[in-house]
């Protein structure tokens, strides 16, 4: 098993990364990454990553950076798990950029709304505290499901009845 991954872990990642980038390109963190970015965990298991473009130098280093960083490096994003408007590019904030790699957070609405689909107790809280942070509102999160709602068909994982009664709960709407 792997270190778990604190900032300065995912920091050391994205210079070394950076480093082996030999065109421009985007990673967007998710999940845990986000969180300890922003500050609201100390750690995460793994770091969710979505490289943009597809670059063959990038994904070839990630095996080798694991084992040097000990870390976890999964490829997942919200638009693996739910659909995600077409604008989510423009919505993902900067992180900062190390060599020819630009590292962005996944639009804060879209992972808000993959860990209210999937659940579990840990994504419940991280959505909590990303509104508690005013990271995302309500009305926001709201909106952005009604704007998806009707490309669920494309998930046949997801239950849209399920969904929306949890995003309801969540937004109060």
């Amino acid at each position: 098993m792997r270190q778990v991954a604190d900032r300065d872990r995912i920091q050391r990642f994205m210079r070394a990364l950076g480093r082996e980038a030999s065109k421009p390109g985007r990673v967007y963190f998710t999940g845990g990454a986000t969180a300890v970015l922003l500050g609201w965990r100390q750690s995460t298991i793994d770091v969710d990553i979505k490289v943009v473009p597809d670059s063959d130098d990038v994904f070839r280093a990630i095996p080798a950076l694991k084992e040097s960083l000990d870390l976890n490096v999964e490829l997942a994003s919200p638009d693996d798990f739910i659909p995600v408007r077409d604008d989510w590019p423009e919505r993902s904030e900067v992180v900062t950029r190390e060599g020819a790699l630009t590292f962005l957070h996944f639009d804060l609405n879209a992972q808000a709304l993959a860990k209210i689909e999937r659940g579990h107790d840990q994504d419940i809280d991280d959505v909590r505290e990303m509104l508690a942070r005013g990271l995302i509102d309500r009305s926001g999160v709201a909106e952005y499901f009604a704007a998806i709602q009707s490309r669920l068909y494309r998930y046949p994982a997801i239950d849209p009845p399920t969904f929306a009664k949890a995003v309801a709960a969540i937004t109060g709407e």
